[in-house]
């Protein structure tokens, strides 16, 4: 650290143990073994609805491995009391970086939320690109050479990452209409989220026997690692806030624990719900590439995955339905085309309990977007349990600089709404409703040929055309 910033480090080691499998559970302990010299441990734990092959211990030593990459910033060593392949071993690097330089600028120097101590909070003028960089080394007890898992997926099975968000919600009705066999999956992660999946995760196990949902108390990992990370308040859980202390990519950790029921099935498409992000250009701060605190839900996560699948599980790729389309357009073509679908969308920090249904609070960031949205394409935002008085008040309610959307997006939907009350005059943004088309962002090829072409031909019946990235600027073109 050279004294330049503070010293952030807890741990000598965050130390994992193999994971035992015992019949529908899994479990594994981390340890924390402090600077101090002190001990803490946890037990992170899954509960699958079948029993749970042993021949997947790789796959689940690499799902609790991923929570603790959060952390690399603040260990010198992340130590796996198990073997892993070469393959895992360079992702669970490469993951380990990209988190590390994502969590220093979004968490730690760009911080939307007061948790971290004021005397662990560097001096930004003193910053180098270096500071960024992972101080834990990721020591597994033996490296062996890569070796297949398994093998010939079927490619027309799909499985979801499901939350009750618009994006996997039309992603299910999407890959329904054309004839997938598709499978919606649930992670019960012991936090706020599953109270927003509930209305969904119900919906499909009413109408769809191939819904799964895997518990796990990772959310209750997370305030443990809070509870003893030094650079943390201890009152932290008393703060509250949109955002999350630390921790930014989870989705890799819900991936790998879903991976073994993809085997399994023998499930071909790993399709999370990553909509459009207009990000034209790499970002850096102070000198350091990061993703915005959204790298596993950006193109290059799932680049980063299929590379990984080729060589344990070959014929299994990652990919999205919807990465080319705005969160405006998506919300569109749920509510028009999915209404039974869309009514269980449930995106909002404070989701609550009315006598038996679950209700957003209609004031949050969240809340506050999708109303937006569902305004912008005039829908009923009641379909979706808004009360009437939060609906009829938006408009005077909004503030348009609290909106946790691209800027873009966020104009082209008050142009549509027009200006009352707080919504501001705004000139259109055409490519907002447009289907982009850009290699590093949004390649629509990362979509499987067989079921491209269906994919598209729907969603271009709810947008405006094409668009393509040329010189920082989308512009709009023919393409077929």
């Amino acid at each position: 650290m050279s004294g330049r910033i503070p010293d952030m480090i807890s741990f000598s080691s965050i130390e994992i143990s193999d994971p035992l499998i015992n019949n529908k559970s899994v479990k594994t302990e981390v340890i924390l073994n402090k600077i101090d010299g002190d001990a803490s441990s946890f037990f992170i734990m899954l509960k699958y609805k079948e029993k749970v092959n042993d021949d997947y211990l790789p796959l689940l030593r690499l799902a609790f491995t991923m929570p603790l990459l959060n952390y690399g910033l603040f260990s010198k060593k992340i130590k796996l009391n198990f073997q892993i392949s070469n393959i895992d071993h360079d992702i669970l690097n490469k993951l380990n970086s990209i988190f590390s330089r994502d969590i220093f600028v979004n968490k730690i120097l760009r911080r939307r939320a007061n948790y971290i101590l004021p005397q662990y909070l560097p001096n930004q003028k003193n910053v180098k690109p270096e500071d960024a960089n992972p101080k834990a080394v990721v020591e597994p007890s033996k490296i062996y050479n890569d070796k297949v898992i398994s093998s010939d997926m079927d490619k027309n099975r799909c499985g979801i990452l499901s939350s009750g968000g618009k994006e996997s919600l039309l992603t299910y009705g999407l890959l329904n209409e054309i004839g997938c066999k598709t499978y919606p999956f649930y992670v019960n992660e012991s936090g706020g989220h599953w109270r927003t999946a509930i209305p969904a995760y119900r919906y499909h196990k009413k109408i769809d026997n191939k819904t799964q949902r895997v518990w796990t108390n990772i959310d209750r990992f997370y305030v443990f690692m809070l509870d003893n990370l030094k650079i943390i308040r201890p009152d932290h859980r008393k703060i509250w806030a949109d955002t999350y202390p630390i921790r930014l990519c989870i989705f890799p950790f819900y991936v790998f624990l879903l991976l073994p029921i993809f085997v399994g099935k023998k499930i071909g498409n790993l399709l999370i719900g990553s909509e459009f992000d207009d990000l034209r250009s790499t970002p850096e701060y102070l000198g350091i590439r990061h993703y915005y605190g959204i790298y596993d839900q950006h193109q290059d996560y799932d680049k980063l995955m299929n590379k990984w699948y080729d060589k344990r599980t070959p014929s299994l790729t990652q990919w999205s339905a919807v990465r080319s389309i705005s969160g405006l357009i998506v919300e569109r073509i749920l509510i028009k085309r999915y209404p039974n679908l869309a009514k269980y969308q449930r995106s909002c920090h404070s989701c609550h309990f009315e006598k038996d249904r679950i209700v957003p609070c209609g004031k949050c960031s969240k809340c506050m977007g999708v109303l937006l949205f569902l305004l912008a394409n005039n829908a009923d935002p009641k379909i979706m349990n808004f009360k009437n008085k939060d609906i009829l008040s938006f408009k005077d309610r909004v503030n348009p600089l609290n909106l946790r959307l691209d800027e873009d997006e966020k104009n082209q939907s008050f142009y549509l709404i027009g200006n009352k009350g707080n919504i501001p005059t705004v000139k259109p943004i055409d490519h907002v409703e447009k289907i982009h088309i850009n290699n590093e962002t949004c390649d629509i090829n990362f979509i499987p040929k067989h079921l491209r072409k269906d994919l598209l031909n729907i969603i271009k019946g709810y947008s405006t055309g094409n668009c393509k990235l040329i010189k920082e600027n989308w512009i709009s073109i023919n393409y077929s």
